[in-house]
């Protein structure tokens, strides 16, 4: 059985109403591949034509479904689609094993749906190192098959939780010369947070007719700027895996000159990205990092992600302390430029320190007050250019430690 987590403090009041996607079904089952009790594998159908793109894990040490849809993402078919999740079990160091375990998965739900193996793309999340008893899977396909559904998105969500405190979902309808365009995505996370890619595992459906190749460049210029500039704890997963679909079924066709559809799908991205910083293990505090002045925009998100990531900053912020100074370690080690006699910090709207040295101005009082909100804004000006940088993060807390230390009992 899977261990019951208090809600975060931090979730949204409740999952959000998810629009039908056309070209989507969604099908959820207990499977029992490591809980009991819940759903934890779901499957979506696609429609014949659907685009996908994707952006994975960099982690050396990747899980073979990671490797398996890296293969297969490229390729452009007139054929349908699927996406296979299960939590519980990643999947991930497991050997050859691995690999057969992926291959039994993909085939099988191939002949179940009459699809090609190269269109069925599969995700695992989970304890790393445990063989996957696929079987578990594979038994469920037709349940799955006889239960798919344009509406059962938000318990395809539920189903690919792990120490999640809720499901994560998101989603924006615009119009395009004059016609409605949709677009849904759910995501899982909440520890081993660090994207080197896209994150944890995350899946965007829309009906918009787009080109593979202009799909991906979207996907892949969207995640620099949302999924891969948060952090909970500096922990990049073997597993990260972002999978956007695109079926065509509302028979608008988004290019370079569709205005809105790029930044309704950053919303959607941003959104989830965010929802997974507020589902952060243990955490009590959403923080946002906004850095300034740098003297790019790479080094003013190198010093945003080392102050994100530096346990000192992360826990004087759990502890609501104004701990100004862990802000000029972390600047000072994250390897970017920066110049003492330039900098400048603010906790809120609270000018804490400019120039080399605390700000006159500057009350404990204050910065003690902004450290007992829930949202905490850290700004930084770095004085050297014009590079900017925004990362989102979560205070670190004893619940972390709790939520870790017991995880595989």
């Amino acid at each position: 059985m899977a261990k019951t987590l208090a809600v975060s403090p931090l979730a949204p009041t409740a999952f959000p109403e998810l629009p039908a996607i056309a070209g989507v079904e969604f099908a959820s089952v207990e499977a029992g591949v490591r809980y009991a009790g819940r759903k934890d594998v779901m499957l979506a159908s696609l429609a014949p034509g659907t685009a996908m793109a994707g952006v994975f894990t960099r982690s050396a040490t990747r899980s073979a479904a990671v490797l398996d849809c890296q293969e297969k993402i490229g390729f452009q078919s007139a054929e349908g689609a699927a996406i296979i999740v299960n939590s519980g079990n990643s999947n991930a160091f497991t050997g050859r094993n691995g690999v057969e375990s992926v291959k039994a998965v993909t085939n099988a739900v191939a002949q179940t749906l009459s699809l090609p193996e190269s269109r069925i793309f599969s995700s695992s999340t989970g304890v790393i190192g445990e063989p996957l008893k696929h079987e578990r899977i594979t038994a469920k396909l037709s349940e799955l098959a006889g239960k798919l559904s344009s509406d059962g998105i938000e318990d395809a969500a539920r189903a690919i939780m792990t120490t999640d405190t809720f499901p994560k979902g998101a989603t924006a309808t615009i119009s395009i010369d004059g016609q409605e365009v949709r677009i849904a995505g759910i995501a899982k996370g909440s520890g081993m947070i660090a994207p080197d890619m896209a994150t944890m595992l995350v899946y965007i459906f829309t009906d918009a007719a787009i080109d593979r190749e202009h799909l991906q460049q979207m996907v892949s210029a969207l995640n620099e700027k949302t999924f891969n500039c948060i952090t909970v704890d500096s922990d990049t997963s073997t597993s990260d895996t972002l999978l956007v679909a695109a079926t065509g079924a509302s028979g608008v066709r988004v290019t370079d000159q569709s205005v809105g559809f790029m930044e309704a799908l950053r919303g959607v991205m941003l959104d989830l990205a965010h929802q997974v910083v507020r589902d952060g293990e243990g955490a009590t505090k959403f923080v946002t990092i906004s850095v300034t002045g740098a003297s790019s925009d790479n080094d003013a998100k190198t010093h945003g992600l080392a102050i994100a990531n530096s346990p000192l900053v992360k826990t004087a912020i759990a502890g609501e302390d104004p701990n100004w100074g862990r802000i000029v370690m972390a600047i000072g080690k994250s390897g970017a430029p920066a110049d003492r006699d330039t900098l400048s910090i603010w906790f809120g709207d609270t000018l804490v320190a400019e120039k080399g040295w605390v700000s006159p101005t500057y009350r404990e009082e204050d910065g003690a007050a902004h450290m007992k909100n829930q949202e905490i804004t850290i700004h930084v000006d770095l004085g050297l250019g014009g590079g900017t940088a925004h990362v989102w993060t979560c205070d670190l807390t004893h619940g972390y430690i709790s939520i870790n230390a017991d995880y595989r009992s």
